[in-house]
């Protein structure tokens, strides 16, 4: 497989198709990891490989995943970003389309914070995001299902690290997005296409929220992964998005 490295960062990443690049990253939250793809509401990589040039990666520190690197308390959903954008500098891509699924509706608002003349589109899929009635639900997901098994085959860790990083992510702003806030949003130009989702980690608000706010924002309906009919016309909707947007660039 291949890996991309700067300093003390490693990243796993994987390629299929040509065309304009979409970056697409899988859920799961901070065990956003390639192997995800099969178990997703759908995969992008096997979608879209006859339309784009599709790349995904292992995110950073990953469990079962091959992506390592420093825990960064000061600023998480900045590192995160900087392992994207790296990869697509390693990979001699300026202008990119993104999807991000799960955890990656945050990695999309800070992507769209640092390089908004880079990201030409962006999709939503299932995003996570803050539920006032279970404000802890996502932190609760990185100590309890992430951090033990991390902790486990990290010795230069320890739970306090663990413990100031998912106060970073999750508690710093504990609103909508976690990464980025409303009035971001709400200035931010460009074109959104969100798929909605409504369970714990993914609330129904926050895709709503994301939609109402953005100025170029679309939204399917919901339900749309049921029935199959339905999820064929959501994708082939993804589709046309990312391919009007990626048009003449």
């Amino acid at each position: 497989m291949p890996y991309y490295e700067k300093g003390d960062v490693r990243i796993r990443y994987e390629e299929a198709g040509s065309g304009f690049p979409l970056l697409v990253t899988p859920g799961g939250g901070l065990n956003s990891r390639i192997s995800n793809w099969p178990t997703a509401v759908f995969n992008a990589m096997d979608a879209f490989k006859d339309d784009f040039r599709c790349i995904t990666m292992d995110q950073r520190n990953a469990n079962d995943g091959e992506s390592t690197g420093p825990i960064d308390v000061d600023d998480p959903w900045g590192a995160f970003a900087d392992d994207q954008l790296g990869l697509m500098d390693h990979l001699g891509v300026r202008e990119f389309a993104y999807m991000g699924y799960c955890i990656g509706g945050c990695f999309a608002g800070t992507l769209l914070e640092r390089a908004p003349e880079r990201v030409v589109a962006v999709v939503f899929c299932q995003t996570v995001g803050h539920r006032p009635d279970d404000h802890d639900v996502m932190y609760r997901s990185g100590r309890d299902v992430w951090a033990p098994e991390l902790l486990a085959q990290r010795p230069d860790l320890n739970q306090d690290i663990i413990d100031q990083y998912l106060h970073a992510l999750y508690r710093v702003n504990p609103d909508f997005l976690y990464s980025v806030t409303r009035d971001f949003i709400r200035d931010c130009p460009a074109p959104m296409l969100v798929l909605p989702d409504d369970v714990a980690s993914h609330p129904l608000q926050t895709s709503v929220d994301v939609a109402s706010l953005a100025p170029n924002a679309e939204i399917t309906v919901f339900p749309w992964a049921t029935p199959p009919e339905l999820k064929d016309r959501t994708i082939d909707r993804v589709r046309k998005f990312i391919q009007t947007h990626a048009a003449g660039k």
